[in-house]
């Protein structure tokens, strides 16, 4: 099951679970300032003022810090030390935050043995909390039981779904077969609809009917839909549904009138300038923090390959619109690595890139200099990202709707980013296409700014480098 949250879906479990991590945080910290102030909570007040100020402050940086490793996403595949790697990661850099602000704000400041103390403490008890929703997340009390109507090519895209976290918010009962429709879905999984629809969904308790027929235009079950609606049951559109439940649009079952009369696909002037307003303020914040990374990495350029060497690689990329631009990046391969002029896909294991390239890829410094083509306006800090004329040439031949994509300012990390390693032919950029056209119908601030705090994994856990 699902709840929408600034124009976002979200699982409800994940929402229970970040609820009671406020909880755990809290607890972890009232624990803390006990042992060092005993007497109970008034006598922690009585020596060190209002408990809840230093809260305020603890919770949600270390809430933020768990979405930054990947910690509140649906589709982490990290085992049981990798979870266990990034929680300890994720409460170290969040107490770190912590001391930095109550250095900031002395007035809210408590002592480095408080704040270790629930450090440790926190580690434990978030540990705890997520080998308890790893055991109980996928239980059916956290989800929809769904029919679909359509048993046809369309209908399949449902029973196809395979991943885990595609499958997180419902339960599958069944098909039910239109009139005169073809079944490609297994036989045993169509549901006899003979007495109606709305009996059927009451005899099986289901909560969501899927429309996915494969031609409207025959037979559609108007009465029917009508009576499931009127008595509470959710009737959603197949496309709808796919997006909500994966966080793409599939263009196997896209059609034009969705994109046409569909919610979405906005951008209003507020939200053209929340978009610019967050890439100059993040962009300025980013060069303020990390120049001496850029420093380092020009000498160590520069050692490798010699002082004549380039630093930075220009190359030409496709923008809002269609319209080229260069985009920068730090040199990671050979001066020759594309000296016949022909453009190429990176592999894996590229023997075209240098010792300093292969670092600075895996830690991401080589995307660095984008900030300036993000300054000068011909990127977004979140946005799809940008690919060479002649691959833009290819794809647009061989994907539907893949110019779309150009309908927004590309970025420097985006939703597709965080949710497809790599992309390197022509199927890689047909799955990512799907995810970047999620964002451009979906995309606010506040998706943004989920986007940014989530890259951070990508960055420290170097996921999808190549």
């Amino acid at each position: 099951m699902r709840f929408r949250f600034f124009g976002q879906y979200l699982h409800l479990s994940i929402g229970l679970l970040a609820a009671v991590d406020c909880v755990l945080f809290a607890a972890a910290f009232l624990f803390a300032a006990g042992i060092r102030f005993s007497g109970g909570l008034p006598s922690i007040e009585a020596s060190a003022g209002p408990i809840w100020h230093r809260l305020v402050i603890f919770i949600p940086v270390m809430i933020l810090c768990l979405l930054a490793f990947g910690l509140y996403s649906a589709r982490q595949r990290a085992r049981t030390f990798g979870i266990f790697l990034r929680v300890v990661s994720a409460i170290a850099i969040g107490s770190a935050a912590v001391a930095v602000l109550f250095y900031l704000i002395p007035d809210v400041a408590v002592g480095r043995g408080i704040l270790a103390s629930a450090a440790i403490l926190s580690v434990a008890l978030i540990s705890l909390s997520r080998a308890v929703f790893a055991r109980y997340a996928d239980e059916e009390l956290f989800k929809r039981r769904i029919l679909v109507y359509g048993c046809g090519q369309r209908a399949s895209a449902v029973a196809q779904l395979r991943r885990r976290a595609d499958r997180r918010g419902f339960v599958l009962i069944g098909f039910v077969k239109p009139h005169g429709e073809g079944c490609t879905v297994p036989p045993e999984r169509t549901l006899d609809a003979a007495n109606g629809l709305l009996p059927l969904v009451e005899q099986h308790d289901i909560d969501e009917v899927i429309v996915a027929m494969d031609d409207r235009r025959r037979a559609f079950p108007i009465r029917d839909l009508l009576e499931c609606r009127l008595a509470g049951v959710e009737v959603t559109e197949l496309l709808t549904f796919l997006e909500r439940e994966t966080g793409r649009v599939r263009i196997d079952a896209l059609n034009p009138s969705w994109m046409i009369f569909g919610n979405g696909f906005r951008r209003d002037p507020v939200r053209l300038f929340s978009s610019r307003a967050l890439d100059i303020i993040a962009s300025s914040l980013i060069l303020a923090m990390t120049w001496p990374f850029m420093l380092v990495t020009t000498l160590a350029i520069k050692v490798e390959d010699g002082w004549d060497a380039p630093v930075l690689y220009g190359q030409e990329r496709v923008g809002l619109g269609g319209a080229t631009f260069r985009l920068l990046k730090f040199r990671s391969m050979r001066t020759d690595a594309e000296g016949d002029g022909q453009a190429r896909w990176a592999e894996r294991n590229d023997p075209r890139i240098t010792c300093v390239g292969r670092v600075i890829r895996k830690l991401r410094i080589d995307e660095l200099p984008q900030i300036l083509n993000v300054l000068r306006g011909h990127m977004s800090f979140v946005g799809p990202r940008p690919e060479r004329p002649e691959f833009v040439r290819e794809l647009a031949e061989k994907v539907p709707y893949y110019v779309q994509r150009h309908c927004v300012r590309p970025g420097i990390t985006g939703w597709a980013q965080l949710c497809y390693q790599y992309g390197s032919s022509a199927q890689d950029a047909l799955e990512k296409l799907q995810y970047d056209l999620y964002y451009i119908k979906n995309n606010s601030l506040f998706f943004d700014l989920a986007i940014l705090v989530q890259t951070a994994e990508v960055v420290f856990m170097g996921k999808g480098a190549r």
